[in-house]
């Protein structure tokens, strides 16, 4: 198992880190600049170019059947699932393949709308609750995912 994480925007790093130090579960840092992350045989840190999807191209790239990739990205959700992967957002909620289809459509309806100059407004603010699911859902996929799903 490892865990692949999309970290520029990713809210729950600290959560990641815990949960992988507790399973012994290795664990990839991409983003487009450097982020600190802690000094620990089980973290790696992979700084991209900053071209357009270079951190999701990165990630698609090594996503199988034995890795949890971490995004709030639906586009990159999709192509991790496709390559076997387990995905989770950072509120703990899974994607999966029977719901990605419906959340890429939604994307595309919102993306729609913000186009025609539509006024609408973003995801709800992160909170504890999300912190929380995410701590459940990133411990129950590395659990299902040695026991080989």
């Amino acid at each position: 198992m490892k865990i692949l994480v999309d970290a520029d925007a990713c809210p729950v790093k600290d959560e990641i880190y815990k949960v992988a130090f507790r399973h012994g579960v290795p664990v990839t840092i991409v983003s487009n600049s450097p982020i600190r992350v802690p000094a620990h045989d089980l973290i790696d840190r992979v700084v991209v170019s900053d071209g357009f999807d270079a951190a999701d191209d990165w990630i698609a790239e090594r996503a199988d059947a034995g890795a949890v990739c971490i995004t709030a990205d639906i586009l990159l959700a999709d192509r991790c699932l496709k390559a076997g992967a387990i995905v989770i957002a950072p509120n703990g909620k899974p994607f999966t393949l029977s719901s990605i289809g419906a959340a890429i459509a939604t994307r595309a309806i919102m993306a729609d709308l913000r186009a025609g100059g539509e006024q609408i407004g973003g995801p709800p603010p992160f909170g504890k609750t999300d912190r929380s699911r995410f701590l459940s859902a990133l411990d129950e996929a590395l659990v299902r995912g040695k026991r080989g799903r």
